[in-house]
Parts: structure tokens; sequence; C-alpha cells
């Protein structure tokens, strides 16, 4: 098997372990802040015999002012985390998960503010599509048993979750250098030491939630970076990309298996805008044609310059 053979299949698993994320989380029965504390618990608990064993413990491999960042990473996933496991229940984990994948759009906007990265008209017409569809998922009728006062709720917490992973992402791009593994350690420790308070005095955990914890930082944490990770770096960053919708779809079926959610016709075409405009975005597609061949044409005069 080739290297990018098995890079698409680390990617591919690691986006599907991604996509059952809700289910484990709704079956759980357990408040959000404590299967977020366990989340981080049994995560730290796989990625620190691995960060051990690999080396990346060591002193001097990280400076205090980059231990900081990754520590403040670690707040942005956390609470991004809390975020999104908060919406699943108002909304549903298929429109939660349609929602938060508005997150490439927030980490433009962050880039262009933070970074000064320059901002397209292309990508500001893939915003655009994704706020429509974003809308149209909001006017939508709610699915049984989600009222609209929650259902709202839940998706502004999902646009929440959306804001504070691309802060994340924009965290670790200033991480240059720092091993991936032992930012995402030092992220769950970091979880470990902001929940404890919270959920040292939760509500009694059955046998089976605990099972269902465990999976959720082993499998869902420990397993989907290292598969994660292991992919980012063996594949092109376009093919990182296009796997990364495998995601989203993945919930929309598991949520439809588990939970006989049925999506409404106007819920279907948000989220069919909003995967377009993510896809768009992320893979570098032309929102409006002309515009691609009006940039093509700017290309070749440029080359025919240089020359």
């Amino acid at each position: 098997m080739t290297e990018k053979m098995r890079g698409v299949l680390e990617m591919a698993s690691a986006m599907v372990i991604s996509g059952t994320i809700g289910l484990f989380v709704v079956l759980s029965g357990q408040p959000v802040t404590s299967v977020v504390f366990w989340r981080c618990v049994f995560g730290a608990a796989v990625l620190l015999p691995i960060c051990a064993g690999m080396g990346f413990l060591r002193l001097g491999l990280i400076s205090r002012r980059q231990a900081g960042l990754a520590v403040l990473g670690g707040v942005a996933i956390v609470t991004n985390w809390l975020l999104l496991f908060a919406a699943y229940p108002r909304a549903s984990i298929s429109i939660a998960t349609a929602v938060y994948n508005t997150q490439p759009f927030m980490l433009v906007a962050l880039g262009a503010l933070v970074l000064s990265e320059k901002l397209t008209l292309n990508k500001l017409l893939w915003l655009v599509i994704s706020f429509l569809g974003t809308l149209a998922i909001i006017y939508a009728k709610p699915g049984a048993g989600y009222s609209g006062e929650n259902y709202v709720a839940g998706i502004v917490l999902a646009l929440a979750a959306a804001f504070f992973y691309a802060v994340a992402a924009i965290i670790a791009k200033t991480l240059k250098g720092v091993p991936p593994q032992l930012i995402a350690l030092i992220q769950v420790a970091t979880g470990i030491f902001l929940l404890l308070p919270f959920s040292a005095h939760g509500p009694r955990i059955e046998a089976q939630a605990w099972t269902i914890l465990l999976t959720l930082g082993v499998v869902h944490t420990g397993l989907m970076y290292i598969l994660l990770y292991g992919a980012i770096q063996k594949l092109p960053t376009n093919l990182t990309g296009s796997l990364s919708f495998i995601y989203p779809v993945a919930a929309i079926i598991i949520d439809r298996i588990a939970f006989g959610h049925h999506l409404q016709p106007l819920q279907i075409a948000g989220v069919v805008a909003i995967l377009v405009a993510a896809a768009g975005s992320t893979l570098g597609w032309s929102a409006v044609p002309h515009l691609k061949a009006k940039r093509d044409a700017s290309e070749r005069t440029s080359r025919s310059m240089r020359r």
C-alpha cells in the first residue's frame, strides 16, 4: 500500500470517527461539562505515553511563549467542544454539525484580521453562500421534538463553537515546529484543569456511560488525533480538505439511522449550501465561472510579462 493510500484511509477513518461523536455525546446522558472533562482525561491518557515515547516531553522542545499559546488554544478548543455538544440536543446532530462547518469562513475572517491574510472576492462569495445557507436553516421548520427557541439556540451554539475552533486553528498556525501530538496533549490537559471544578460533583455515572465516555476519550480524541495528524503529514492539502467533508455527511447519516431525524426541505437546502460553500472555499473552487476565467487570463498575462 502506498503512503498516499494509507493517508487517505487514515483521513477517512478519522472523519468517520468524528461523525459519530454526536451519537456518543447524546447517548452518554451526561452533562456537557462532564462529557468534555472525561474526554480530556481519557484523551490525555492516550496522548501522554505517545508523546513520551516519541521524545516530545523533553525540556527545550517548546518555549514558554509557545506553551502559553498552546494553553490558550486549549481554552478555545475546550470551549468549542462545550458549545458544540450543547448544540446537539437543541438543534439535532445533523443541523448542529452542518452549521458547525461554517468554521472555514470563521478561519478566513480571523486570518484576515489577525494574520493580515488576503481576503479574496471568491472567498467572500462563498461566505455569502454559506451565510444564506445558515439563514435557510434558521428559518426552516424545526424537526419533531425541537422547539423553535431551542432550535435557534442550538444553531447559535454551533456557530459559536465554529468560531472558537477557528481561534484554536489560528493559534495552532503560530506554533510551527511544535509536534501536533504535544499541542493536543497540552489542550486536553488544559481542559482537565478548567473543568475539574465543574465535574467533581456531577451526577453518578453508570457503567454504560463510563464505556461511552471512555470511547470518546480513547477513540474520538486519542485515536482520532493520531489518524488525523498522520494523514495530514502524508496528503496534499487539497485532498485533506476534500476528505474532511466525510465528517458532516457521516454525522447526518448517523443522526438519521440512530434517532430517525428527518431534515426538512429548507434545512436540506441550507445544509447543501453550507457544505458546498465550505468545500469551494477550502478547495479553491471559483464561486462564479467567469471569475476563474478572468483569474486564469490574468495569470497567463503575468507569466508572459515575466518571460
